[in-house]
């Protein structure tokens, strides 16, 4: 038996962000999950662009990209988990994980693009002293035939 499903109670119960930009990359939709993560009301989210959490020297790679998006209804990405920095708005910087799935209307014009974020900042930091450790260790085995 097949369940009706309120997608806005859906998206509004998922844990990880969720943001939908529109064609001109102006955000449309904002969950608690993406208020949770980067520290911005819906209030303050909605009708603004993803200069909010993109941080400033990745920007013009990014509109690049939303509008290369935006022309070709395609992305790169849409089969793959895309790990980028980002910016909260207390400005602390972060790492995120995510998919993208382009938007389109009936008659298959693209009309935006929808994101679901995960905050992998503690993640990416662990994996970061782990490397480190291991340079180290292999560093150590090198110029002393035994880690120490």
């Amino acid at each position: 038996m097949k369940t009706q499903i309120d997608t806005q109670d859906l998206v509004a119960a998922i844990g990880d962000a969720v943001i939908v930009c529109d064609r001109a990359g102006l955000i449309t939709l904002w969950n608690p999950g993406a208020q949770r993560m980067f520290g911005y009301t819906e209030d303050e989210a909605l009708g603004q662009t993803l200069n909010l959490i993109t941080p400033e020297r990745l920007r013009s790679r990014h509109h690049d990209g939303y509008a290369h998006s935006m022309e070709t209804g395609t992305t790169r990405y849409g089969n793959d988990v895309l790990r980028v920095p980002a910016v909260n708005k207390a400005g602390e910087n972060m790492s995120i994980a995510f998919t993208v799935a382009m938007l389109k209307d009936p008659a298959g014009e693209v009309t935006g693009v929808a994101a679901v974020i995960r905050n992998e900042t503690a993640r990416f930091a662990e994996d970061r002293a782990l490397k480190k450790r291991m340079a180290e260790l292999e560093a150590a085995v090198k110029n002393n035939g035994s880690p120490s």
